[in-house]
């Protein structure tokens, strides 16, 4: 869809990964949410709302938007919550802003450390006549559409196993700390055949906060290091797994389309300088190199072989190490959109790419990525990227 108003996420935050209770959830979102401020270089008073990615299953709360507003900076402020994943807050954010009645908003996501929680949480969005019975969450949903790309190609076994290694040695480049955690007490009951335990994370207490500002506010506060939204679109699947081909992913090839359309961007392979997938499984991140049009499956093994999604190759894939080095659940995905634009705005610290001017996030949500949402960002407000 095509906005009414140019908009650039100015600043971001994400909270180190939380493993014990030493902080406290609403201490976590104060410290998330204060800190992207302080990085857009804007105080409470200049944010014209807030958006929350807020759910009561996983928070284990009624209405938890209540519990959390205060910490984020919503009392007697305008706020709305999404009872949704953080990227769909993103999206909402931006809406708010292109509408017009807003040239600034601040978009808070979190996840708890629960995983017997989680797990539960998630069974309980599942169709109840047929998928809840099984029992289903989401790595169970990754698993399934794992078995349907090995039947459908046995070799991509190997190339998980490679992207699993890859994946690790970025993050123990980028998050070393939180990389070292995730090795030293990786979940042994995490594994789904054919997905292996130490191909996921351990969920951890995490949030991530992006402010959003309107071409407007960026002229009048004279900022000019921003990561401009230059392509958006999502899409769903069917709920019900049996009606769906799980070695494909339909809807996320419709949400790059609508990204691309918008971005003016024809070749992504040859405009990106970076990419950060939402990876339940690296099964998942095959799919979605074939969905982006960065590597079709005929393509995959040649392409892993010449390390053409290394961090130093030519389209690095999650040189932030993706989903498995740091895994709050709920906000995995808005952790992508952070982190491709900082790339943009070159502040990605430790695992900056060079020169990179054009990012995608990936963030895909629901059962077997039911869920896409594609964001493009620029350093240039306009002009086409290929």
């Amino acid at each position: 869809m095509a906005l009414n108003r140019r908009i650039a996420v100015i600043g971001s935050a994400i909270s180190a990964p939380v493993t014990d209770e030493a902080k406290s959830l609403e201490e976590l979102l104060f410290d998330v949410a204060q800190a992207a401020m302080r990085d857009a270089g804007l105080d409470a008073d200049q944010i014209d709302g807030i958006v929350v990615a807020s759910n009561d299953q996983f928070d284990g709360r009624a209405i938890s938007i209540m519990a959390a507003s205060g910490s984020v900076g919503g009392v007697d402020r305008d706020i709305l919550s999404t009872p949704s994943a953080g990227e769909h807050a993103f999206v909402m954010g931006v809406l708010r802003v292109a509408s017009g009645q807003y040239d600034t908003q601040l978009v808070v996501s979190w996840s708890p450390v629960e995983a017997s929680s989680l797990s539960e949480a998630q069974r309980l969005g599942a169709d109840p006549y047929f998928h809840r019975a099984l029992p289903l969450d989401e790595l169970s949903g990754a698993a399934l559409q794992a078995s349907a790309i090995l039947a459908d190609q046995p070799e991509t076994a190997a190339l998980a196993r490679r992207l699993t290694e890859r994946n690790r040695a970025n993050g123990m480049h980028a998050y070393p700390e939180a990389a070292r955690a995730g090795a030293k007490n990786p979940d042994k009951t995490a594994g789904r055949w054919p997905i292996e335990p130490d191909m996921v994370s351990s969920p951890v207490l995490g949030a991530v906060a992006v402010v959003i500002a309107s071409e407007e506010h960026i002229a009048r506060h004279k900022l000019d290091n921003v990561a401009w939204v230059r392509g958006m679109g999502w899409a769903t699947e069917a709920g019900f797994l049996g009606d769906r081909d799980l070695s494909t992913a339909p809807a996320l090839e419709e949400a790059a389309r609508r990204a691309y359309a918008e971005a003016g961007l024809s070749d992504p392979r040859k405009a990106l300088d970076v990419v950060e997938l939402t990876d339940v499984s690296p099964y998942q991140e095959l799919l979605a190199y074939a969905a982006l049009g960065l590597s079709g499956k005929a393509k995959w093994q040649a392409d892993i072989d010449a390390g053409v999604f290394d961090r130093d190759g030519e389209l690095p894939v999650n040189p932030s190490g993706g989903v498995i080095t740091i895994n709050p659940v709920f906000c995995t995905g808005m952790i992508r959109i952070a982190e491709a634009a900082r790339q943009v705005q070159g502040k990605a610290g430790r695992h900056q790419i060079r020169n990179a001017r054009a990012a995608l996030a990936q963030a895909a949500s629901g059962f077997a990525m039911m869920y896409q949402t594609v964001l493009v960002f620029g350093q240039d407000k306009d002009g086409a990227l290929a």
